[in-house]
Parts: structure tokens; sequence; C-alpha cells
């Protein structure tokens, strides 16, 4: 036991002085903070994603538990939605009965996201927002929560690997977490930036960094690395002219990722606790040399 405390404060540390928050990125989202709600605006093919991402997390969550109430599904469920926006995710999370706090670094986010859930008494209860990124809430939050998502986020952030470490430090053993993001492929910047952006606007244009793409193998890795084991990869596709999305088997544009964290830790010791720490240091200051 003192050799777990041990090195879940060693990993918390880490992830308290460091930020996987990307300044550049922040900016990009500060102009439309406003139009998370506009359907038919530069949001609306997040709205559309509702119909297959929503069904995914309660379709999965519904097969590992069995006792659920009827219209309520999700009833007892604690979700944190990272990076929730204007709320787009964490409102039809709500309304199928999780208890969801949605984390976003931006304040004018937040304060749509809030704006638009004071409108249903029920979401009221249900969903609290904070200003915040996801390293500062895991001091406060240590595996407290049973479900993670970040969908379209982790393509944004500016330290992956610190950010899976922080998930699996907030998510209690044997938690879920749900990813959906954007492979690295030449198919990828064609159509997730040159015909999405450049050409019919679907999202604005520098939404995305393609150098910051992920591919599913690496994502896999970094989420194993980390006491992860992934269940589902599945690939999925967006129809610009129906506006609609679906699943399909490649996943050499959009892929949604389930992975379940390890119920059973590892035995290790501080040795090996500060070894690790030591490496991600050394990590983190050659890539600030880069």
């Amino acid at each position: 036991t003192e050799v777990l405390f041990f090195r879940l404060t060693v990993k918390r540390l880490f992830c308290t002085s460091h930020s996987s928050v990307d300044s550049k990125e922040m900016k990009n989202f500060q102009r439309l903070a406003h139009k998370w709600w506009d359907e038919e605006g530069e949001y609306s093919a997040l709205h559309s994603m509702n119909d297959i991402r929503v069904p995914f997390i309660r379709d999965t969550l519904l097969n590992t538990n069995s006792n659920y109430h009827l219209g309520k599904p999700l009833s007892g469920v604690k979700i944190l939605d990272v990076g929730c926006g204007g709320g787009l995710l964490s409102e039809p999370l709500g309304r199928l009965g999780a208890s969801v706090t949605g984390i976003d670094p931006l304040e004018d986010n937040i304060r749509t996201a809030d704006q638009h859930k004071s409108f249903d008494p029920v979401l009221a209860k249900r969903i609290q927002y904070k200003s915040s990124s996801l390293e500062e809430i895991v001091e406060e939050s240590m595996e407290t929560f049973d479900v993670i998502v970040a969908s379209e986020v982790v393509e944004h952030v500016a330290d992956l690997e610190m950010f899976i470490k922080c998930c699996s430090q907030v998510l209690k053993p044997e938690g879920s977490l749900f990813i959906t993001t954007i492979n690295k492929t030449q198919l990828s910047y064609v159509l997730g930036i040159v015909v999405a952006e450049k050409i019919m606007g679907i999202v604005p244009e520098g939404t995305h960094e393609w150098e910051k793409f992920v591919p599913p193998e690496e994502l896999e890795h970094l989420l194993e690395l980390n006491g992860f084991s992934v269940k589902t990869v599945n690939g999925m596709l967006y129809n610009p002219l129906s506006g609609s999305w679906s699943w399909m088997e490649s996943t050499s544009v959009n892929y949604a990722v389930h992975a379940v964290k390890s119920g059973a830790q590892g035995q290790s010791s501080p040795t090996d606790a500060l070894s690790e720490m030591e490496s991600e240091q050394h990590s983190a200051t050659a890539g600030t040399a880069m």
C-alpha cells in the first residue's frame, strides 16, 4: 500500500507541475466560444457526431453493467468530460442519468455551457462545469470518475503522454476512457484540413494542425504504457453532403477508442517510480530544448 501511494504521489506531482494545454489552440477556440449551440454553424459536425458517439458510450457501458435504470441507463455513473467546450456531449450524457463534470480551460466556453444547461432544471442538477485543465483537477480528483470522455481533444493538447497519464490518475480502477480523434494520414490531411477547412468550411480554417493528429497505434501504445487495456478501435466517417456520421472499418481518417484502466496495480518499488519520474522529466526537458 505504501509503495502504491508513493507511486501515485509521484505521478500526481508530475501532472500538477506540467500542462497539456496549448495556448495557441486556446486562442483559436476563443473566437468561437459563443457559437457552440448553433447547430448550423462552425460546430455542426460535432452536433451530428452525437448521433454515434453518445450511443457508443452508452451501449459500451451498458454491456459491462446490467443494473441500470430504465430511462436513466447511466444513473449513478460519474463522468468527466475533458475539453467539454459548450457542453455538446455533457448534456446528452446528463440526460441519460449520468453525473457529469465538464472541464475546459477556456472560461468563455464554460460560461456558454453553464448558460445553456440552465434552461433545463434536470441538467442543472446533474452537470457541473469548471474552467480548468485536466492537470489542475488531478490533486482533488484522484480516482474519482467511473468514465472519462475526451472527444475531439487529444489532437489539440500540447503533451499527449502527460494527458493520458493524468486521465489514468483521475479515473477509478476498471474505469472506462472514451476518445474520438483524427488519424495522421495523407487522407486525413486532404479530408480533414484541405476539404473540411479550406474548401467546404465545415470547420474554421486553422482549427487543426496535421502534425498533431494521432495515429491509433501511437494512442494505443500510450494507453497501454499508462495502465489501460484497449478494448475497441472503430473507424468513423463524416459525410459533408448529408451532415451525418457513420461507423466504418477503416480508421484512416476519424476513429473512436474505448480503453479500460487496469483494476490491479502492478507491484513496483519507490526506485522504479523515481526512475520513471526522472525519465519523464528528461523527456520533457528534451522536448523543450527541441
